[in-house]
């Protein structure tokens, strides 16, 4: 099977990151959204992007020669590659991509022709399930579905599809065309030609695919990940610092070149409240993750939700 049609379902952070991304390496490209308020929504993260991979590219000539070039991954398969006719290809790439990326709220329009489905919608199991039996008949037998979740394993929504040996999950990071992972996570009865199909996928729109042999909450990433931002926010519920020093403490002590905080605003505070909010310790007001929740509340109910809104912890603007 050759995938050619790709769906994104949800026009969020990483969705409209994932739409773009597979449309700059060639791809036919619709976004969906459950109403034109979602579509709208969509469209000035898409325009970001473009933004974003406009000022990548008139940045990459000086790459070109460079020992240890920090350079965007997704763009470039290996640093030789880069050379001022690569850049202008991806130029022309990135324009097409633009103007080339097609919207909808329509079901059949978005669904019914196309070979692989990503979805991006809200961390919420009721949620995904609801959209799994909304395009289930509506969806060509071949096609796979796969879930950006981060929470959620693949067993606990393939009863919801339909197409059980043609789902899994296909987890991408934060600014996706610089960290350039894919993780592709099956379920017991994945096929395999599928997981081989998203993989390929992944390399096909610059990404590394990392397959995760079998199931495991938080992926590889976010298992390493997350007990990091858990530990910071107990720090930050309890007072026991600022955010700002808890970031430089760990840049400073680990050598990361980011600390904490820095990637709650790259990942969106929202996210990290709808995921914080299933934790059993942040049930609890009283306790330091209960605390940090309320904090994050806080802070998002004054629009202060991370990069996308120009300012989180750190301001961006």
């Amino acid at each position: 099977m050759e995938i050619k049609k790709i769906t994104i379902a949800g026009g969020g952070v990483l969705g409209a990151q994932i739409a773009y991304a597979a449309a700059f390496h060639g791809f036919d490209v619709t976004i969906w959204g459950r109403s034109e308020g979602s579509i709208e929504r969509a469209k000035p993260r898409i325009n970001k992007v473009y933004e974003t991979y406009t000022k990548e590219l008139e940045l990459a000539p000086r790459y070109i020669g460079a020992e240890f070039p920090n350079y965007p991954r997704s763009f470039f398969d290996d640093v030789k590659d880069i050379n001022l006719e690569k850049i202008e290809e991806l130029k022309k790439n990135n324009e097409k991509a633009y103007k080339d990326l097609k919207y909808t709220v329509d079901l059949e329009e978005a669904f019914a022709d196309c070979d692989l489905v990503i979805e991006a919608i809200a961390e919420k199991v009721n949620e995904k399930r609801a959209f799994y039996e909304k395009i289930k008949d509506i969806l060509k037998d071949d096609a796979i579905l796969a879930s950006n979740s981060s929470t959620f394993m693949p067993s606990m929504l393939k009863d919801f599809t339909g197409r059980e040996e043609r789902f899994l999950h296909l987890h991408f990071a934060n600014s996706i065309h610089r960290q350039n992972l894919a993780e592709v996570m099956g379920h017991d009865t994945t096929s395999k030609e599928v997981i081989d199909i998203v993989a390929q996928f992944a390399r096909d729109i610059g990404m590394y695919p990392a397959i995760i042999k079998k199931e495991n909450p938080g992926y590889i990433l976010n298992s390493i990940l997350v007990p990091l931002l858990d530990a910071a926010l107990a720090l930050y519920g309890d007072d026991i610092a600022e955010p700002k020093d808890i970031d430089m403490d760990w840049k400073i002590g680990s050598g990361s070149p980011k600390g904490p905080f820095e990637m709650i605003d790259i990942i969106g505070i929202t996210t990290v409240i709808n995921v914080t909010s299933t934790r059993e310790d942040a049930k609890d007001p009283s306790s330091p993750m209960g605390k940090a929740l309320k904090k994050l509340k806080e802070r998002e109910a004054k629009g202060l939700k991370g990069i996308e809104t120009g300012e989180g912890f750190y301001k961006y603007k």
